[in-house]
């Protein structure tokens, strides 16, 4: 708090800030405004409600903090960003950028909102350190009416997935970001023009491409699709390496590599599966000359931000919200990260440098290092909010149930003018 405190212009939103971090990292079922101003000892959750809503105050410039931040604990040589994003389901269509679209976060085409997430991933852990809002463009970015009620400014433009992956990596890269690589899913891959950015930086890439996308061999004279030149690959041309270690320990594929196109430091890599036999496929740059086992790294820690998102949502809550304007939205995912990164430097610092042996990690008696969920389950023991008599435990019961009454009475209404509505117009 002490490193964001400047960012509040008032005693009020910074104490708001303070309680609501409190409430993400509390072992409450639901972190939204509600639960959080119950664990604070508020009679009401108004003050959190209008700490992401009316008070003044720079999610961007908190964002700022966040990155520093990770960056001060979890910074180390090779340090890679990822692009990737995630989905929010939703109900209604009055939340900023909500629409029926598939998101990876059900499997399937769901009412929601779709958020794209820039991580930190070092070996010492990863960080969610920027975010963007994606704004549909036909259902959002052309109709003024439906934008003006969700609070979206008027500079906000429609922009592509990968277009605003770009504008976090730049702000990143500008911002002193030590980050020689960038990884992503076949949706950030397949853009040229991301591609393109990022060489003329001079930030190498490992980003998944689709099996059909088609690549330039022999000095850029032959184009070829990516699985067909894999076909063509001798059985000499595959390597085991580690994708690194997961849950169940290393992560072993086999690899190869095809030079492409006409730079000698253009590839493709290729992932298969040991059993069975699937194929993954990433367009490679980098501006200097590199090893295979340098571009598997970079392609294997991709999925640490999928266990970003699900320590995000899982451990603090950034999914939880209850919010439908575009300030809103942006506030609650600030904080939510912020918590997160707090989580995950905590976790870094203590851990110890032991000899790295895939085959004997740890002798037997030797504990894991601590984990983001069992730093979070430490932090909640300890007595940070006021205790909970019966009588507030009463007053927050009374206060809930009335207001689920005055929602229900609203739906009902609505409900009603519309049968009466659609009774008309059928007569």
């Amino acid at each position: 708090m002490v490193r964001i405190a400047g960012r509040f212009s008032r005693v009020e939103p910074r104490a708001a800030a303070r309680a609501y971090l409190l409430g993400l990292l509390s072992r409450t079922e639901r972190k939204n405004c509600w639960q959080p101003a119950e664990q604070a000892g508020l009679a009401q959750p108004g003050p959190m409600q209008r700490l992401l809503r009316y008070a003044r105050w720079d999610a961007d410039a908190v964002r700022d903090d966040i990155r520093a931040y990770a960056v001060e604990h979890l910074g180390t040589e090779g340090a890679v960003l990822i692009v990737d994003e995630t989905g929010f389901v939703k109900k209604g269509r009055a939340s900023a950028g909500v629409q029926r679209q598939y998101t990876g976060t059900a499997g399937r085409i769901e009412n929601s909102q779709v958020g794209v997430f820039l991580a930190y991933a070092t070996s010492r852990g990863r960080a969610l350190i920027d975010r963007r809002l994606y704004l549909p463009e036909q259902s959002w970015c052309t109709d003024p009416e439906r934008r003006r009620v969700a609070g979206i400014p008027d500079e906000v433009r429609f922009a592509t997935k990968p277009r605003l992956a770009w504008e976090m990596i730049a702000a990143a890269l500008d911002s002193g970001v030590p980050a020689p690589w960038v990884t992503g899913d076949e949706a950030y891959g397949q853009d040229p023009r991301l591609r393109a950015a990022l060489e003329a930086r001079g930030t190498g890439y490992v980003l998944a491409v689709a099996c059909s996308m088609r690549v330039r061999i022999n000095s850029g004279r032959t184009p070829i699709r990516a699985d067909t030149l894999a076909a063509r690959l001798p059985a000499t041309a595959w390597q085991r390496h580690s994708a690194g270690n997961g849950a169940k320990g290393p992560r072993s594929y086999d690899w190869a590599w095809s030079h492409i196109g006409t730079d000698e430091h253009r590839h493709l890599l290729i992932r298969r599966n040991r059993t069975t036999g699937e194929l993954a496929f990433h367009l490679c740059w980098s501006p200097t000359k590199v090893a295979l086992s340098e571009l598997v790294r970079v392609a294997g820690i991709r999925w640490s931000v999928e266990e970003c998102f699900q320590a995000a949502k899982g451990q603090v809550g950034l999914d939880h919200y209850q919010v439908r304007h575009w300030t809103s939205w942006h506030r609650h995912i600030t904080l939510a990260m912020l918590a997160l990164a707090f989580l995950t430097a905590l976790a870094a610092d203590p851990a110890p440098q032991r000899p790295v042996d895939p085959l004997h990690p740890t002798r037997g008696s030797d504990p894991i290092t601590l984990t983001v969920p069992e730093i979070r389950h430490l932090l909640a023991a300890v007595p940070t909010a006021p205790a909970v008599t019966a009588g507030r435990l009463l007053h927050w019961s009374h206060w809930r149930t009335r207001h689920q009454a005055t929602a229900r009475r609203s739906h009902y209404r609505r409900r009603s003018c519309w049968i009466d509505h659609e009774t008309v117009l059928e007569y």
